[in-house]
């Protein structure tokens, strides 16, 4: 069978074994944590793994300690609708939950450009920078568009430690959006397709 097709089985086996997992006491699935690892295989890699990540984005521009600055803007920016031309660098927190308060697990640290002249959609290259378990160290890199108002899907691309070889994707929701301050909560499930193999030696 090709690739695509042990693939796709793969994540709908996992999507299945997501779908019945017993919800923490906020009605959701367990946070951050695998909820399954499910084998797949590249014909050229050989034995892979998918891993299923969940987790809270905190884009904080307002206060004495954003998490996300502009660095740059066009002449044209602030009478864009889509606010076209605008540069931010990122630098957010990762939690557990959707409150301010919940377990850091990472960092999301990266560039967010205002990349339509049209609509509101971001061009975002980002880093999880992941700091939590056998994740702590470990990174997935993410580039695609993203247009806030609506459910979002960007690649993933890369990664190092624990996602060494990374590809998949991510889901990405606005889980609500403060429009006095900008400040903006994400919600985020990762699938990533990893090598099953030991860490490589760094000699």
């Amino acid at each position: 069978m090709g690739r695509a097709f042990l693939f796709f089985l793969g994540l709908l086996a996992h999507l299945l074994t997501a779908a019945s997992a017993a919800p923490d006491s906020g009605g959701r699935p367990a946070n951050f944590l695998p909820e399954s690892t499910i084998p797949v295989r590249d014909p050229i890699l050989g034995k892979e793994k998918l891993i299923h990540l969940h987790f809270f984005w905190h884009n904080i521009v307002s206060g004495s300690n954003p998490t996300a600055v502009t660095v740059a803007r066009a002449a044209a920016t602030d009478s864009s609708a889509s606010r076209f031309g605008l540069v931010n660098v990122i630098d957010d927190p990762l939690t557990v939950g959707p409150n301010r308060s919940s377990r850091v697990v990472g960092r999301a640290q990266g560039l967010l450009v205002s990349a339509d002249q049209e609509v509101l959609g971001f061009l975002m290259v980002m880093n999880f920078v992941l700091a939590d378990g056998e994740y702590n160290g470990s990174t997935l890199a993410v580039m695609g568009r993203s247009p806030p108002l609506i459910v979002r899907e960007m690649p993933i691309i890369g990664g190092s430690g624990v996602f060494r070889f990374a590809r998949g994707y991510v889901n990405a929701r606005t889980h609500s959006l403060d429009r006095e301050s900008g400040d903006a909560l994400v919600e985020y499930h990762c699938y990533a397709a990893v090598l099953d193999f030991p860490a490589l030696d760094n000699n």
